[in-house]
């Protein structure tokens, strides 16, 4: 690890202009590079740039720098144009990453400390979208100076760029193997780096509260110089979900192989809770993380057998399957594959079961279709009492409940004639107007019991009715206590519902349950499509009123799953055990005055200062920088300091 703190970084000149090379016309002095991007003659300009990838890694110039910005903007902003990468700029990058991770006297030279993050930056770009550089990329020698860099050798911000682009070159079939050939290394390293990343970010970036001691390139990496504090944090968490999801989708790349090696690391219990807990979403909207490995693990016997073995892994896949989160799909593909294996079936039934009888009335999800009548034939697949051990009443009667709705009521009503289907709705709404009476002068449990009677003389194909009944018991639930059954209520009611996962009552009470459970990103989920309901049922979207509850129930939720929410309660306890040590240790040099004049420093002192300066991602749409952004972020941050009186 190269100790960053020790040399101070000196800021760039170039962070004031989105066009480098345009800035570099007018305002950069004149080195070879520029020189030869002016050449009017294709030919000469084509040489020229060539000599100068093969030069620039050979000799000392503070202007290289420079050129990597303007690499760094063509490469972003042109990445499928084949120019660059047939002059040899992918050599040009490999061998400045390498000669950056060994001259440690070069790197903190000058400018130098920026260079290895945009020479994987620029190899991750250009190997993005098109195999035949990727495959350039690969004979040019980057996968090495790509690895050291991901094993952290000089920082996360460079992690970052290195496992970006060994993402790409994995992705392809005709580069895979080269990846592949560091297999162990990767992976470990790999898993390691999503397991810790967040952790890492935060204590050595976002935890720094004084401006002064962040790192300055860190800083003027995430911001290109024209931030402030709270963009610096922004960009940091963003940055940090990247790689994050960077990592897993590296790990994709060798799961989809069905390689054994890679299999059993991934598979390790440890790490596939942590999985669990790694999320796109909110941050990197075409990311399903940790999820998304998951399900790709589903489809490998290695990584089923694996699955099944872990409780915790499977409630969060039925904790998914049961929410708003755009996800949902990927959590009930992963209950249905596990159930359809003869090997796993009996192993997960009695935990799937429970989740997924609450969504056998679901028509269709997002563009998949019979969700619900999969669901049904899975979990009535071979259905044989004396095979399936059920592991008490609830899995009883949730097989009683399917066999119910989609076997016996079915037949029966199918043999009802109109009219005594429309006496039975009638009935059912009798029994419902009982109920709500009963609810209004604080009889819940009658009002619930109410309600459940109505449901079980409502006839299936009166939808919307048999929503407002299992949204009314959901309330009821609530008042009484029981989150466990209001989830499964609201779940059936907006299971019921035209469009999945849009009945608002039953979002906002689903969202109460799970806070109840403690569950604050679940509830969050419900909170959040609630309010996207709320202003589309609005006739005038310019003027939509939020309910208070749901505008404080997110603020609490995402402060709850905020994306360093983890890191921060393990940095508060490791202070405060660090700050009662130190007390200790001060009370004992006051009795053993004598003995420890010799040692001031406590256990934690020592270790960092022996420590080196340690900092420390499906592909992921990452776009320019865009300095107009920050007078809107200030707006915005005003608008929050007067709500809260701060001015």
């Amino acid at each position: 690890m190269v100790p960053l703190m020790k040399k101070s970084i000196p800021k760039t000149p170039y962070n004031t202009s989105d066009d480098m090379t345009d800035q570099s016309q007018d305002q950069v002095p004149c080195c070879c590079f520029f020189c030869s991007m002016r050449e009017p003659d294709a030919t000469i300009r084509r040489d020229g740039i060539a000599s100068c990838f093969k030069e620039i890694p050979l000799r000392e110039n503070q202007e290289h720098v420079l050129v990597l910005s303007a690499l760094w903007h063509t490469a972003m902003n042109k990445p499928n144009d084949s120019e660059f990468p047939s002059l040899g700029i992918f050599k040009c990058m490999a061998n400045l990453i390498n000669k950056g991770i060994k001259d440690r006297n070069w790197l903190l030279t000058n400018q130098n400390i920026y260079i290895p993050y945009y020479a994987a930056h620029i190899i991750g770009s250009y190997t993005m979208n098109k195999e035949e550089f990727a495959l350039i990329a690969v004979q040019s020698g980057v996968i090495p100076p790509l690895m050291e860099l991901l094993s952290g050798k000089i920082s996360w911000v460079e992690q970052r760029v290195a496992v970006r682009a060994l993402g790409h070159l994995a992705s392809y079939n005709s580069t895979f193997d080269s990846v592949a050939e560091y297999e162990q290394e990767a992976v470990k390293l790999t898993m390691t780096l999503a397991s810790t990343c967040l952790e890492v970010v935060y204590v050595e970036f976002v935890a720094v509260n004084d401006v002064k001691k962040r790192l300055g390139y860190h800083k003027n990496l995430l911001t290109r110089g024209v931030g402030d504090l709270e963009m610096e944090n922004q960009k940091a968490e963003e940055w940090g979900s990247q790689l994050q999801c960077w990592s897993i989708y590296l790990l994709n790349c060798f799961a989809c192989k069905d390689r054994s090696l890679s299999l059993d690391l991934i598979c390790k219990s440890v790490f596939l809770k942590d999985l669990c807990n790694m999320w796109g979403g909110m941050v990197n909207h075409t990311s399903p993380a940790g999820v998304g490995l998951i399900r790709i693990l589903c489809y490998n016997e290695m990584g089923r057998k694996s699955i099944a073995q872990s409780p915790k892994v499977l409630k969060i896949l039925g904790n998914l399957s049961r929410s708003s989160d755009y996800w949902q799909y990927i959590g009930i593909d992963c209950l249905v594959l596990l159930l359809k294996d003869p090997d796993t079936r009996y192993k997960v039934f009695d935990i799937a079961v429970l989740y997924l009888v609450d969504l056998i009335e679901l028509r269709s999800l997002g563009d998949k279709s019979n969700v619900g009548e999969t669901i049904t034939k899975v979990l009535l697949l071979e259905h044989n009492r004396s095979k399936v051990k059920f592991n008490g009443n609830k899995v009883e009667a949730s097989i009683q409940v399917v066999m119910d709705l989609k076997v016996h009521r079915r037949k029966r009503e199918k043999l009802m004639f109109k009219q005594n289907l429309e006496e039975a709705r009638v009935l059912a709404n009798m029994k419902k107007q009982q109920g709500n009476h009963m609810f209004r002068l604080g009889k819940v449990d009658e009002a619930l019991l109410k309600y459940s009677e109505a449901l079980d003389i409502c006839p299936l194909r009166f939808r919307k009715e048999r929503v407002v009944l299992y949204s009314n018991k959901a309330q009821c639930n609530l008042m009484l206590k029981n989150p466990d059954s209001a989830i499964s209520d609201s779940t059936r009611a907006l299971c019921l519902s035209d469009q999945p996962n849009t009945h608002i009552k039953s979002l906002r009470r689903r969202s109460q349950a799970y806070d109840m459970k403690g569950m604050a990103k679940e509830s969050l989920m419900d909170c959040i499509m609630f309010m996207n309901c709320c202003i589309k049922s609005s006739d005038n979207s310019r003027r939509v009123k939020i309910p208070y509850h749901a505008t404080r129930m997110i603020c609490k939720q995402m402060e709850a799953t905020w994306l360093f929410a983890k890191a921060r309660s393990k940095v508060t306890h490791n202070n405060l055990v660090v700050e009662r040590t130190r007390e200790c240790n001060e009370n004992g040099r006051v009795e053993n005055k004598g003995n420890n004049e010799e040692q001031p420093h406590d256990h934690m002192t020592l270790m960092m200062e022996k420590k080196d300066f340690m900092l420390g991602l499906s592909t992921i749409l990452e776009e320019p920088f865009n300095a107009k952004d920050t007078s809107r972020r200030k707006m915005e941050r005003a608008r929050r300091r007067l709500k809260k009186g701060q001015f």
